[in-house]
């Protein structure tokens, strides 16, 4: 470990505060470092392997691909591109997908394509989209422009105009900047995941899809970490039996592979022309492979799986000592504990779980098959970790 860690030290830009393990291997929600230790994955490479570690349905998949053709762009077509975008579309109702290879770029594509509807359907000045306080939409300059937290375009200025943030649940505050900057959309995530798992209301999430009807422009739902099964539903969305424009997501969606997906509805499903838009790597045939393994397993049976366990999750955690809070949807759990988050996810290591943080949370993200028991197991670990300290 020590010589790794000396390696990374000196090769890999110092972007990542990484945890001192070194995964070797694993299988579903069971992870072993090169010691041979075991650890209970309740973070999913912060959800994306949806199905864990070396599924054997997902391997095959994949390997049965690489074995034709791993590569070829996007000047020719692959059916694995084609059967993927056929499933999301059948399952959500959306008519076309653009594919990337990342959420960011989903979310790259999402602001493209409603820039551009904009220009064309309300007038070259409609260009801003509004966007909440608190959200998170990627790491680009422009999807930092849309992430609705200041601390994270500190010395990357100057950003990209054209995003304006609006407060949760103050439907007046958000319909005041859609006609003050002459919006062309909407944009948001169903619950803030690294805004600390906050959900939004029922009520302000369809308040939102009135105010985008009311206004005529367009409704965009960031699903890169909410989507693909993580909240008991395909999508996050159809919690709220509404319909967007435009869904962007990834994470989940390759099972454990690059790739990142925008559905286009009705409205805009023809406004992106060729030469508009590319990716050299987008809808490669073994990550769309992979992610047609993942969708194809995620019908009502295996979501209310995912449900039951989120219950269990829940009943298991509220009101416990040391737990001051649960949030979340699904296998997308956000705890507020008495004890500080990083101290929490810190002990949970050190006795074989792997946890993930939100703000002052520490937030799971299971792999979506994980077993009962295995859950049972972490989260007696998380409870006794997340026990107050008492003092000597």
């Amino acid at each position: 470990m020590t010589n790794l860690k000396e390696k990374d030290a000196k090769y890999v830009a110092g972007t990542y505060a990484r945890f001192p393990v070194e995964i070797k291997n694993g299988k579903g929600s069971i992870l072993y470092d090169t010691d041979g230790k075991r650890y209970i994955d309740m973070g999913s490479g912060i959800g994306v392997t949806a199905f864990g570690i070396a599924d054997d349905e997902w391997v095959s998949a994949v390997t049965s691909q690489l074995t034709r053709v791993q590569h070829t762009s996007n000047l020719y077509f692959t059916d694995p591109c084609a059967e993927l975008a056929e499933l999301l579309c059948e399952k959500t109702g959306m008519r076309k997908v653009f594919f990337g290879n990342s959420g960011a770029e989903a979310n790259e594509c999402a602001i493209k394509v409603a820039r551009k509807w904009g220009e064309e359907n309300l007038g070259a000045d409609h260009y801003t989209i509004v966007t909440m306080k608190n959200s998170f939409h990627g790491r680009t300059v422009t999807t930092l422009a849309a992430t609705g937290q200041d601390h994270y375009h500190e010395h990357f200025g100057p950003m990209t105009e054209g995003f304006v943030h609006g407060d949760i649940e103050d439907l007046d505050g958000v319909e005041k900047l859609i006609v003050e900057h002459k919006a062309c959309a909407v944009m948001f995530e169903c619950i803030q995941g690294e805004g600390g798992v906050i959900p939004l209301s029922a009520d302000f999430v369809r308040g939102l899809d009135a105010l985008a009807k009311k206004h005529g422009i367009l409704l965009i739902v960031d699903e890169v970490q909410t989507g693909n099964g993580r909240t008991g539903e395909l999508y996050a969305y159809m919690n709220y039996g509404i319909t967007p424009d435009v869904v962007s997501t990834a994470k989940g969606l390759g099972g454990g592979l690059p790739i990142g997906a925008c559905l286009l509805g009705e409205r805009v499903c023809d406004t992106l022309k060729p030469g508009d838009h590319g990716s050299t790597y987008g809808g490669n045939p073994v990550c769309c492979a992979g992610a047609v393994s993942v969708i194809s397993r995620l019908d009502e049976v295996f979501l209310a799986s995912v449900k039951a366990k989120s219950r269990l999750v829940f009943h298991t955690l509220e009101g416990k000592e040391g737990i001051e809070g649960v949030t979340g949807a699904g296998l997308m759990i956000g705890i507020k504990t008495t004890r500080p988050a990083k101290d929490v996810v810190a002990e949970c290591m050190a006795k074989g779980v792997l946890c993930l943080t939100a703000k002052d949370k520490v937030r799971l993200l299971p792999a979506l098959n994980i077993p009962e028991d295995v859950l049972l197991e972490a989260l007696g670990v998380i409870l006794e970790a997340a026990k107050a300290q008492i003092p000597s």
